[in-house]
């Protein structure tokens, strides 16, 4: 693909995703998930639509069978919360396995654009995506602004692309 036909694909696919947003975490509400409220912003912003959003807690059965429910239905779907190493961050264990593509290039980006903002701590992200059943599975960390880094630097700016490449 040449450069000319790469910028063309962000282009010509503006149309609205079908998106859904779930925040993994044992202690937020709706009301003080500033992450999800900042990735749905984004999204909408940026012309998608965001079609459903859940609070789960960290527990890998019920983040597994939620994805699994409601992913057929959508484009994809963006998590936050649960990448790290603390005993109860299961997300990433429970997304993984979920990948039949793996972007192996979102989670080392990630942590080098995290690197230049938090230092060294950048590698204890687990951040992860990929492709499951055909759709877009992201896995981003619940601090807002690793949310706001990789939907700005590194998402929004490649959704065009990524449905055009599995003909969303």
């Amino acid at each position: 693909m040449t450069l000319a036909e790469h910028h063309r694909h962000h282009r010509e696919l503006k149309r609205a995703l079908r998106l859904g947003v779930i925040t993994i975490s044992d202690t937020r509400t709706p009301e003080t998930d500033e992450s999800g409220k900042l990735i749905k912003e984004l999204l909408v912003q940026a012309g998608h639509r965001v079609e459903y959003y859940e609070i789960l807690p960290d527990e890998p059965q019920r983040i597994v069978l939620t994805l699994r429910r409601h992913l057929p239905h959508l484009d994809g779907i963006i998590t936050n919360g649960g990448t790290g190493i603390a005993p109860r961050d299961t997300t990433f264990d429970a997304v993984r396995p979920l990948l039949q593509k793996e972007l192996e290039g979102f989670g080392e980006l990630f942590r080098m654009l995290s690197y230049q903002e938090v230092g060294p701590a950048a590698f204890l992200s687990r951040a992860v995506a990929g492709v499951s059943e055909g759709k877009l599975l992201v896995a981003l960390p619940g601090a807002p602004n690793a949310c706001k880094l990789a939907m700005e630097k590194l998402l929004l700016p490649e959704l065009g692309h990524i449905a055009y490449l599995l003909d969303l």
